[in-house]
């Protein structure tokens, strides 16, 4: 990643201060001539008077949705989502005030010049104050080069802080730029910000996409875009960056089309990225890790055998979840005679598979046995004759113990833990399901304590939960109809007193027969049944379908975990950011290869190879490190240099490294990577491994002991990931 200004929070309110919006230094002095910024001054007053007008207008009509009536279906949906829009928009507003706007950009036709906002403003009059980035008229602002300027004669960028201006850049690419009062500079705003220090969150970085990033978040979504990158390339922004302008952009992404999923490699990721949607004015993207997808995934660990988390990777352990089901949906090859008050009925085997024939396809197995129960009732139900009322008939049929005991034998249900524990401990069970594993293979599989879960049985719990559904569903499902049943017994009673006082009493003329029909009619009946009765499950938000799903880090994914994603999001639309040369497993095949295998059809790529966050001294050591082992890898190029070389020595060093640079530098953060006995004693200093560090940043990186992560490619990638998370200062420190 790469840092930009600090957009930490405006000041309080919109208007602008009585001394201008602008806050700029002492040097260069030239910035402050009236000349250069008399314009923004007036925009900016204009935009602070339009904020106030709109923030105001905004919590109005916030007020007013709350205050209306709730509603019943579609309308309260409509309510809701309109309450969440408003909501998203003035906490938007709020948080930034004038600092909303990131830059503005001067036309050659001489127009006025298009200032560039994190969501479009118009006043009034109809004026626009403020373009939203993700439009197609702010693309210039982030796409123009000196090669290709869109029509562009200059370029301004702001660094705001604490809510004034600090600092500006001004980027010319015609000669009439110089004409149209821009001041130059010798620093770019997008240089200037990758020598900022990091903090625990990432900072705002929408003001400084560059040119092959914006290129990238503006792709379609019509299937896989696969975005690869090395270190430092972006690709965590163009993410990030890309999940809320497809959410802006394309309607078929949106909230009510399934939404966006984010999912991201590691916890500390998710955190250091926490700030970044909302701050974007995006708050319905849900993000999670792998393991959040699964219930089990808090406590599951890590597989301490390589080769059996080699065989749960495989897809095809995956698709023996379907065999290890239909196990248990044989119907019966025998018969059996169901006794009522009325009659005994002979169920034959022929029946049985009636029965289960009625399950619809892709039903999950626990929702579909209440399918086959349902046609089992019906066949029994029609071989009895008119005589018995069907719903006495059927309730007595569904408190047969007998039958409610065959059919939870020939359809019992299912917990999806229960399936997979099976296979880790009935041998014969997985020969079944898993024909092409060897007798060997199955034995390595088996283990003394079927549920310890591992990070590798995640896919094959989530297949099973998929493909089961929740058995809860069923008994929620019964106790619902029992709860109306009882519903309706007591509305039937409160109805036959009415009637009966309303024809004692000679209502509407005609004995209370006008009464009768109206609260015998269905509407009436489906009125007076009170639903806050029954009990609705809260929705698990991760289980899709999703229209889009972004994946950050996604060379570590194993083909099983690809299922994970795929089943929710049925129309393969994702976003893939990844670099090969940073798989800890290797990564042999091309981006197409792995995709096409796992069940992609539309794949399309891009890739990044600017080095943004690294410096050049950093990446020239690291380089020998990861070509050692993967000559072919993507090794961006870096754009900055700091002067300052990569630092070696020993491990007893490690301490007093720290200490000189915490009381050199009051802020930035370090990390001491590779070092798992390490305590910090600030907090502004981190302890991760290489592979919690993935996809994170610091200003000090302390690489300890990498001669300890091993020979081959998980050590060389664990080594150049670890060396590749600074953006100042790499320490390396050897010999325990």
């Amino acid at each position: 990643m790469y840092a930009d200004s600090s957009v930490q929070g405006s000041y309080q309110g919109v208007a602008p201060p009585a001394t201008g919006v602008f806050a700029l230094p002492e040097r260069p002095a030239a910035k402050a001539d009236p000349a250069l910024i008399a314009d923004d001054e007036r925009h900016f007053a204009a935009l602070a008077a339009c904020l106030q007008q709109t923030i105001a207008e905004l919590s109005a009509r916030l007020d007013a949705e709350r205050r209306a009536p709730g509603g019943l279906g579609r309308h309260a949906m409509d309510r809701d989502a309109e309450i969440h829009r408003l909501s998203a928009r003035l906490r938007t507003l709020r948080r930034f005030g004038l600092d909303l706007c990131l830059g503005r950009m001067v036309a050659e036709d001489g127009t006025e010049p298009v200032y560039v906002g994190r969501l479009g403003l118009t006043d009034s009059t109809g004026r626009r104050l403020l373009v939203d980035w993700r439009s197609p008229a702010a693309e210039p602002f982030f796409g123009a080069t000196h090669a290709n300027p869109m029509g562009l004669t200059s370029r301004r960028r702001y660094r705001w802080t604490d809510g004034r201006i600090s600092d500006y850049w001004d980027e010319v690419f015609t000669p009439d730029g110089l004409e149209r009062h821009a001041a130059l500079d010798d620093q770019s705003a997008f240089i200037a910000g990758l020598g900022g220090s990091r903090s625990a969150r990432m900072r705002d970085v929408l003001a400084t996409l560059q040119a092959d990033q914006d290129a990238v978040i503006r792709a379609g979504s019509r299937g896989a875009l696969v975005v690869d990158g090395g270190p430092g390339t972006g690709k965590t922004v163009v993410a990030l960056h890309r999940s809320a302008y497809l959410l802006h952009s394309d309607p078929r992404l949106r909230q009510r089309s399934g939404g966006v999923l984010f999912v991201g490699p590691h916890r500390p990721y998710l955190a250091y990225v926490a700030d970044v949607l909302p701050s974007l004015g995006e708050e319905g993207v849900q993000t999670c890790t792998l393991r959040d997808l699964v219930a089990e995934g808090a406590s599951a660990v890590a597989e301490t055998d390589p080769e059996a988390a080699r065989l749960k990777a495989s897809a095809d352990m995956v698709r023996a979840i379907e065999k290890a089901v239909r196990f248990y949906e044989e119907p019966p090859a025998e018969g059996m005679t169901v006794v009522t008050p009325w009659s005994e009925v002979r169920l034959t085997a022929a029946d049985w598979a009636a029965a289960f024939d009625a399950a619809e396809p892709g039903t999950p197995h626990n929702e579909a046995r209440e399918q086959v129960w349902e046609e089992l009732l019906t066949i029994l139900v029609s071989r009895h004759d008119d005589t018995v009322p069907e719903e006495q008939l059927r309730v007595s049929l569904r408190r047969n113990r007998e039958l409610v005991a065959a059919l939870g034998r020939a359809w019992p249900l299912l917990e999806a833990a229960d399936v997979v524990a099976d296979l880790w401990s009935v041998p014969a069970y997985l020969r079944m399901c898993a024909p092409w594993l060897s007798r060997a293979e199955v034995r390595l599989l088996q283990r003394a304590e079927p549920r310890a879960w591992t990070v590798s049985d995640l896919p094959l719990l989530d297949a099973a939960r998929q493909r089961l559904g929740d058995p809860e569903t069923a008994r929620r499902k019964r106790r619902q109809e029992a709860v109306l049943a009882a519903q309706r017994e007591r509305m039937n009673q409160v109805v036959d007193n009415l009637i009966a006082a309303a024809a004692d009493s000679g209502a509407d003329g005609d004995d209370g027969e006008g009464l009768v029909t109206m609260l015998r009619g269905q509407d009436a009946q489906v009125s007076l049944v009170d639903e806050s009765e029954l009990a609705v499950p809260a929705p698990d938000l991760l289980a899709g379908p999703f229209a889009h799903i972004v994946v950050d880090e996604a060379q570590e994914l194993t083909d099983a975990e690809w299922q994970m994603l795929l089943q929710r999001c049925p129309s393969r639309s994702f976003t893939v950011v990844g670099d090969r040369a940073q798989a800890r497993h290797g990564f042999p095949e091309s981006w197409r290869e792995r995709l096409e295998r796992v069940g992609f059809d539309r794949i399309e790529s891009a890739s990044l190879t600017i080095n943004y966050r690294t410096p050049e001294e950093i990446m020239t050591e690291a380089e020998p490190v990861i070509r050692a082992v993967l000559p072919d890898a993507n090794v961006p190029t870096s754009v900055r240099s700091t002067g300052v070389p990569v630092q070696y020595g020993s491990v007893a060093e490690r301490d007093s490294v720290l200490d000189a640079w915490l009381a050199e530098h009051a802020e930035g953060t370090a990390c001491v990577i590779g070092d798992p006995a390490f305590r910090p004693s600030s907090p502004r200093v981190r302890s991760l491994t290489p592979g919690l560090a993935k996809g994170l940043e610091f200003d000090l990186v302390v690489l300890v002991g990498p001669e300890s992560f091993g020979e081959g490619i998980e050590g060389a990638v664990d080594h150049y990931v670890a060396m590749t998370r600074a953006t100042q200062r790499l320490v390396v420190l050897t010999g325990r």
